[in-house]
């Protein structure tokens, strides 16, 4: 079976019963009342999904099995002579909730190595496709095209008893990763680079050989491919493109029906856009101002302007997020290290010391602090990869860490089809009126 494999569900097994546990005795316990205004607003902040992967909190940030991104930094393994984590590492954690060895961490990316092979037809159906086609477009296609190799799909149709659900779904997660850059790297070099391909290097790192299929083999850049798909790869249940992957997961969609699903979601420009739409923001400054490298002062009124015209700073603000996105923080330690002198980080930094205070002092932001999309577009920028249609691709090769790994969470731990109860308006007047529950 693999003793990742094995070890996963040794851990399951041990959560399943002390879930059952949880449940027999604590199962009719509130964990929170919903007001008629969260139910209308997109259900914001209510507990309703258990992810097992990372939680969110909104003063310390982001946390993936109780680790900081800071400590995963320094705690994760790393390719010899880098500084960044290897993102093998953070899916392991995520997995089996302990920090791999190297050795564990080794055997993931030697087994997505072995598994990365694209079948052809998966070429054709992205072929089939106009050039100009959105990458987001070409890459939900591709996944669906490699459907075919599902599994759990085959299994599922063969009659396997649903205790067996969660190996056919670890076994569909890891091809299906293992496979991401390649079909990522392939949409990229067919959009920007005239359709030269470059083929993977198997004796390379998952995000190294990412970036090198991609075309940057600047070492930089592979440390800021293993930086960016480290940080980027999970944020608890609730965002759309992990949501949408479990809630369609839940009714046993295999994995990569599950996963399209959620890149469909990513795509929306509410989730996946912030960090193109600040790029835009910075270059629409410039150009007015008619600078590559504005100051503070100018950045100042810029905001001030964007605001008094309705518009929001992008790449400010979190849903959840109380404080600097902690993914922000690391983005710029990795600047200060390999790019401090570009013009569009040293924006991004004097964006970062004057926006807080102008933004807070509207009294209207209750977070005026940058979140992770407010850097990641500037440091992509740096190496040269400004194609700003493609940056939501990248966010969806690291979510799947994420995302695949909750899903073999979801299947081990047995939950069920998910069905959340809808009311209409007329019954929200009925319960207003009377004051109390309308049967």
């Amino acid at each position: 079976m693999g003793y990742v494999k094995d070890s996963f569900k040794a851990k399951a097994d041990a959560q399943s019963k002390e879930i059952k546990s949880l449940l027999e005795q604590h199962g009719n316990m509130k964990l929170d009342d919903v007001t008629i205004a969260q139910a209308y607003q997109g259900m914001r902040g209510i507990p309703g999904l258990v992810t097992e992967t990372s939680l969110l909190d909104s003063n310390e940030g982001i946390r993936f099995r109780g680790f900081s991104i800071p400590e995963l930094r320094e705690k994760l393994s790393k390719a010899e002579g880098g500084n960044e984590p290897l993102p093998e590492g953070l899916f392991y954690l995520m997995l089996i909730g302990e920090i791999p060895n190297h050795e564990n961490v080794e055997h993931i990316s030697a087994t997505w190595a072995r598994r990365s092979h694209v079948p052809n037809h998966v070429f054709d159906v992205i072929e089939a496709l106009p050039v100009s086609t959105h990458p987001m477009t070409q890459f939900c296609a591709a996944i669906l095209a490699l459907q075919t190799e599902s599994k759990f799909a085959k299994a599922y149709a063969e009659g396997i008893s649903k205790k067996e659900h969660w190996s056919y779904v670890y076994e569909d997660a890891m091809t299906l990763i293992a496979r991401l850059p390649r079909v990522a790297a392939y949409i990229y070099r067919r959009k920007y680079k005239n359709g030269e391909h470059i083929q993977p290097d198997g004796m390379l790192d998952w995000a190294g050989n990412f970036a090198h299929m991609l075309g940057y083999d600047n070492e930089g850049f592979r440390e800021l491919m293993r930086l960016y798909l480290t940080i980027h790869a999970d944020h608890e249940g609730g965002n759309v493109s992990a949501h949408a992957t479990h809630l369609v997961g839940s009714a046993l969609s295999d994995p990569y029906l599950s996963f399209v699903a959620g890149m469909t979601g990513l795509a929306g420009p509410l989730h996946g856009l912030a960090n193109q739409e600040v790029m835009g923001w910075i270059e629409e400054m410039n150009t007015e101002l008619n600078t590559n490298n504005p100051s503070k002062e100018q950045i100042a009124e810029y905001i001030k302007k964007t605001l008094t015209e309705g518009k929001v700073v992008p790449g400010y603000g979190h849903a959840v997020l109380r404080k600097t996105d902690p993914r922000f923080l690391a983005q710029m330690e990795f600047a200060k290290r390999h790019c401090p002198e570009d013009p569009m980080v040293q924006t991004v930094w004097n964006v970062y010391e004057v926006a807080p205070p102008i933004l807070e002092g509207t009294g209207k932001i209750k977070n005026p602090w940058p979140n992770v999309d407010a850097h990641s577009g500037a440091l992509l920028n740096h190496y040269g990869l400004v194609e700003k249609e493609f940056y939501t691709v990248l966010f969806g090769v690291s979510r799947a860490l994420g995302v695949l790994a909750s899903l073999c969470w979801d299947r081990a731990l047995g939950f069920p089809l998910e069905r959340p109860k809808s009311i209409t308006t007329e019954w929200v007047k009925k319960f207003v009126a009377k004051g109390e529950k309308v049967a």
